[in-house]
């Protein structure tokens, strides 16, 4: 995969390039890509990633609706300041773009720490969609002795400003990002793992991943979860070595109105894997 050297949009054969587009709302610069008519939904990314692990399943949901899909703040070719990457500063940031743009999604689709960022948006008020997915949702900060040592790590890395050069050089390889994966249970094409590996080359990227670990923080979220009213799914890929199951579980039981569907022999990026089962699942809980 060709790199972009103007470093604005993705190389012309990243999925979903032709409909690419720059959106300045402050204080980011936002790659966006939307695609269809119809009602609107919302596809919000997990942390490393960006609108490429949505290709798959774009297609099953821009037949009926305006799909929009954004490369979260430090993501991909979205540019931002740094300090913008704690939870309710990423939702508040989203909002405010999807009033700038004129865009009401009726359905929310998180992945990973995407779900999380879902969830905030609707527990705040900021978006007021009809549904939500949650797909292989992140929801709770790491336990025990990585639950202390991984947000300082990520901190330090953070502060680090030749760490991402270090890390893009130390990840070219196709086989560590497949190793990678696969420990999250996740098994992809060589397109897909070139796609990842694309990312990991760009000192950006990996400096906006960080920074967004860096901040992270669940604990408000998660006490309130109960607070959330809007139709919830979770769905969640049995094989998920990176989040378990049970996490989903956990959130589905103490919100009002949500269920889970858990995938056999699926792994953390779901809709990677089974794009087609994950918008059967979604298409499902909508339509009744």
């Amino acid at each position: 995969m060709r790199l972009d050297t103007r470093e604005n949009l993705p190389p012309p054969d990243w999925p979903g390039r032709s409909a690419s587009k720059i959106v300045a709302a402050k204080p980011h610069r936002w790659h966006v890509q939307v695609t269809g008519e119809g009602p609107d939904i919302l596809l919000l990314h997990g942390a490393g990633a960006s609108t490429h692990s949505w290709a798959g399943l774009i297609p099953f949901l821009a037949d009926r609706h305006r799909v929009i899909a954004l490369d979260l703040p430090g993501h991909g070719w979205t540019r931002s300041p740094r300090g913008r990457a704690r939870l309710g500063d990423v939702a508040g940031d989203i909002a405010a773009l999807c009033a700038q743009e004129g865009w009401a999604p009726e359905l929310v689709v998180g992945h990973s720490a995407g779900g999380a960022i879902s969830l905030e948006l609707a527990r705040q008020g900021l978006l007021r969609p009809r549904h939500l997915v949650i797909v292989n949702g992140a929801l709770e900060n790491f336990r025990g002795a990585a639950g202390v040592l991984f947000p300082v790590l990520a901190k330090v890395l953070a502060l680090n400003p030749f760490t991402g050069l270090l890390i893009s050089q130390g990840g070219r390889s196709v086989q560590q990002v497949r190793s990678i994966l696969s420990s999250a249970g996740t098994t992809l094409d060589d397109a897909g793992l070139a796609r990842y590996a694309h990312l990991i080359q760009r000192k950006a990227h990996v400096d906006g991943t960080l920074a967004m670990m860096a901040q992270w923080s669940l604990d408000d979220l998660n006490r309130r979860l109960s607070d959330i009213a809007v139709p919830t799914l979770f769905v969640h890929g049995a094989e998920d070595g990176a989040v378990d199951v049970s996490v989903a579980r956990r959130a589905a039981s103490v919100m009002p109105a949500a269920e889970l569907v858990t995938l056999p022999g699926v792994g953390h990026l779901a809709q990677e894997e089974v794009p087609a089962r994950v918008a059967e699942e979604i298409r499902r809980f909508t339509d009744r």
